[in-house]
């Protein structure tokens, strides 16, 4: 058994894409030895921004011979049959084995492969994962005919402490590597894994992203303590900075308080986006101003002079900052909402102006059903939503979007409850986001969601497999945990058909099928619902039973019913009885098919076995007390009732002859009348187990 260690050194990888190369890496190569007769491996993969490294234990030092029998023709076969037979397989008549089968007796042939020494194989499958290794994007350098996402400086490849002669972008392995650009940027030797790893640390390089990670944080966190401060929580920020360094070296930077007076998201995000540094913190929460910058590097001065320079480079980029926000401020938020009519939200949608135009009648309608809404803040907070793509800033930093908005109705005067309205109507942007609860903003985020679902439905750009480029799933979940976590009780297929009436007079979605759009788009909602619940433990098949009701659209009364009915099936009442309605119901189907459906009247005359008379008394009990359960949405009182058919069912199984010839009919319309009373409830046909 010997190690496998390879290692391709080349420029820096974007952060982005290291996860990604180091899995496929991982995946393309065992995949390989795989194929070749190694299918339990103990592989390990790591990344640095210049360096893919992967290391297998305990591969042998051949692949495993394998010996492989075939059958042949019959031995009394045409000649040609045989000659052909022994063509294949390399063999004589005689060094083949004649034998009897139930069939007659035939030939078979035994053939022996020895096995490849793994050098061999190691070379072919590596060779084969670098021809086909699929980066986002990849480049060609000089006359180099190959491509690899940044040009390749050498490959590392050893087994057993030997060179494998790997050859690929007009490289060929051998045994060195490099260190840290700059700190040990000359070449060294290995023979194995551990004396890799101890040789690149002592060349100021980190093999293990997660020893990376860890580093950093403690180091940024460090930092900020000593300024007295605590560093913002990114972990999207710390991954990437991760794949930007091989040798972490966590500095601080102070921002100049000229800048200070500029709204915190504006300065965090301009430092993030552009320069990955980690804002700090002050007790309060609001933006400190000071820095943490990464460091790739150890100098003399204890990092003073690339303070000093990110200190300069940020003063530029927060210049910018501060004249957009200067700038915008010149203009109030209001007089911007004509110039939405020059941007387009969708080609076949109209503009985004049109999409204001539809979300304000849309949010004033949804109001009455959110308790709390101010109507009048309502409009006004809808008509602003969306004014502040048209500003300076949000233009260089989208993800402002919205919250640019808050802070300049703010200057301009509006109510804060409107302001926070335009802030908050893109919420929640997924499910670890928080959830608006103020009525108004509550109205418009809803509106603004609805409205987008509607349109898309409406020009047949539906979410397809993985494929989802307008973000319609998450709209659909922003809306069930907007319902939901604000407990309101908001008919869907309404809200849909008056969102669809915004839409009267674009073509291209009023010549779509727009009867059926809101029951099409309330089964998408159905399965979006299945994905949230089942995160919290509720069980798919009872959403669908209660979806297969076809009249439910409120998401709060739904939820009272799956969890009624999930107190049901998973007792032993509700089990039997379960199995006791679909014995019920396919015996019914079965009849109904033979003689049309038996959905009359029970004629309680004709029922002459107690069993079956005992049934009829239950049903009439359990009629009785659901119904008004039922209306008064007491979902709970409703199953329980339910549950009372259980005993007399199972006794009328046991003693009962449904298709007893006299009294056939009579008794298949009592089943088919158990179904009906049942289905008030759920459709129970699609609970599972």
């Amino acid at each position: 058994m010997a190690e496998f260690l390879l290692e391709l050194f080349s420029e820096e990888i974007p952060a982005r894409m290291q996860a990604t190369a180091t899995e496929t890496l991982h995946k393309l190569v065992a995949d390989g030895l795989a194929k070749a007769g190694f299918p339990h491996l103990s592989a390990r993969s790591y990344v640095t921004p210049r360096r893919l490294t992967l290391v297998i234990d305990d591969l042998p030092a051949a692949t495993p011979d394998v010996s492989e029998e075939r059958r042949g023709p019959k031995v009394d076969a045409p000649a040609k049959a045989v000659e052909g037979f022994l063509a294949s397989v390399g063999l004589t008549l005689e060094q083949c084995e004649q034998r009897e089968t139930p069939k007659g007796t035939f030939l078979f042939a035994t053939l022996q492969t020895k096995g490849r020494p793994t050098a061999e194989v190691l070379k072919d499958v590596v060779e084969g994962a670098l021809a086909v290794f699929p980066w986002p994007k990849s480049m060609r350098w000089s006359d180099n005919p190959t491509r690899w996402v940044r040009p390749l400086h050498s490959i590392l490849c050893l087994f057993g402490g030997e060179i494998v002669p790997v050859a690929f972008a007009r490289v060929t392995a051998g045994n060195s590597t490099r260190g840290h650009r700059f700190l040990a940027p000359d070449a060294f030797t290995v023979s194995d894994f551990a004396d890799y790893q101890a040789k690149l640390r002592a060349a100021f390089v980190m093999l293990d992203a997660n020893e990376r990670r860890e580093v950093i944080l403690a180091q940024a966190e460090a930092a900020a303590k000593a300024e007295g401060y605590q560093l913002k929580d990114d972990i999207g920020l710390l991954n990437e900075v991760c794949g930007l360094v091989e040798w972490p070296t966590a500095l601080v930077g102070k921002i100049d308080d000229a800048f200070m007076d500029v709204p915190g998201e504006v300065l965090s995000t301009s430092m993030r986006a552009h320069q990955k540094y980690f804002s700090l913190l002050k007790a309060d929460g609001s933006l400190a101003p000071r820095f943490v910058v990464v460091s790739n590097m150890l100098t003399a001065d204890n990092g003073a002079q690339i303070v000093a320079g990110n200190e300069r480079v940020l003063r530029a980029r927060l210049s910018d900052a501060k004249f957009f926000w200067d700038q915008d401020r010149k203009a109030r938020l209001d007089s911007r909402i004509a110039k939405l009519g020059e941007r387009v939200f969708h080609a076949r949608l109209g503009s985004d102006l049109d999409k204001v135009t539809r979300v304000t009648a849309l949010a004033k309608s949804l109001a009455a059903h959110i308790p709390g809404a101010d109507l009048a803040q309502v409009e006004r907070a809808a008509q602003l939503a969306k004014a502040d793509l048209s500003t300076g800033m949000v233009g260089e930093f989208p993800e402002l979007q919205g919250v640019m908005g808050r802070y300049y109705a703010l200057h301009d005067g509006e109510q804060p409850v409107v302001a926070d309205a335009v802030a908050e109507h893109y919420s929640p942007l997924g499910p670890n986001d928080s959830c608006p609860t103020k009525p108004v903003s509550v109205a418009v985020a809803l509106a603004d969601k609805i409205d987008t679902l509607v349109g898309f439905w409406g020009i047949g750009e539906k979410p397809t497999g993985s494929k989802d480029p307008f973000a319609l799933r998450r709209a659909a979940l922003g809306v069930i945990r907007l319902v939901l976590e604000n407990k309101l009780r908001l008919p869907l297929l309404a809200a849909f058909a008056q969102a669809l009436s915004g839409y009267a007079g674009v073509a291209t979605v009023a010549d779509s099928d727009t009867a059926a759009l809101p029951a099409d788009l309330l089964a998408f909602f159905a399965d979006r619902l299945k994905v949230f619940l089942r995160e919290q433990g509720v069980r798919h098949d009872l959403i669908a039973a209660v979806f297969g009701l076809g009249n439910e659209d409120d998401l709060v009364r739904l939820l009272k019913r799956v969890d009624a009915l999930g107190g049901l099936v998973n007792s032993d009442d509700g089990a039997n009885l379960l199995a006791a309605y679909r014995r019920a119901m396919n015996i019914v189907r079965i009849e109904d098919k033979k003689d049309g459906p038996h959905d009359g009247p029970v004629d309680p005359a004709a029922l002459v076995q107690a069993e079956e008379q005992a049934l009829f008394a239950a049903l009439q009990q359990v009629e009785a007390a659901a119904a008004p359960a039922l209306a008064a949405e007491d979902y709970a009182g409703a199953v329980a009732a339910l549950a009372g058919l259980r005993a007399p069912l199972d006794a009328f199984f046991d003693q009962v002859t449904v298709n007893a010839a006299d009294h056939r009919a009579n008794r298949l319309r009592l089943l088919a009348r158990i179904g009906q009373a049942m289905g008030q409830v759920a459709d129970f046909s699609a609970v599972e187990g």
